[in-house]
């Protein structure tokens, strides 16, 4: 854990920067949680580095919509809130209600393809090369780019597909 302690408070940066300004949680707090969810009362078997990384973003990712679904509850009267793909990775966008959008889409492809949300997960959540993505699903990278590519496409049609049309 120490050894990547520093590269978890990356992930969580990464995390928290697409949040709104003012975000209750910050990458420490965000660590820890993860953490202590991650290694609960057992230690579970890590295989690399990467899988590590992969898993972790997966929890954080969690945490976040939780945290979002909260928020959102909190508030009660705001309806199903649509967002672009293009919009969504915009930090200026009110971040709990395209936070769930984006978890809603993303099971939604989990359902039809689970390797391709696990991709999406780790390249897009996690900021997982594609070398560390073919590391940990054991995939020559050549597939890992083109289902990638192919996941990104899906799930812009997705969020797309939300949007209002004008």
């Amino acid at each position: 854990m120490p050894l990547l302690y520093t590269e978890l408070r990356k992930l969580a940066g990464r995390h928290l920067k697409n949040e709104r300004s003012g975000h209750t949680l910050q990458p420490t707090a965000l660590v820890h949680e993860a953490y202590g969810k991650m290694m609960g009362n057992e230690q579970p078997d890590y295989h690399s580095r990467a899988h590590f990384l992969g898993v972790a973003a997966r929890v954080m990712r969690q945490i976040l919509i939780d945290h979002a679904r909260v928020r959102k509850a909190d508030k009660r009267g705001g309806g199903q809130f649509a967002c672009s793909f293009e919009e969504w990775m915009d930090p200026s966008v009110e971040r709990p209600a395209s936070v769930i959008a984006v978890d809603d889409a993303m099971q939604a492809l989990e359902k039809t393809d689970a390797r391709k949300a696990k991709l999406i997960e780790m390249r897009f959540f996690g900021g997982m090369t594609a070398e560390e993505s073919a590391e940990v699903l054991g995939l020559p990278v050549e597939k890992v780019r083109a289902e990638l590519r192919i996941a990104q496409a899906w799930l812009k049609r997705e969020l797309d597909s939300l949007q209002p049309r004008k």
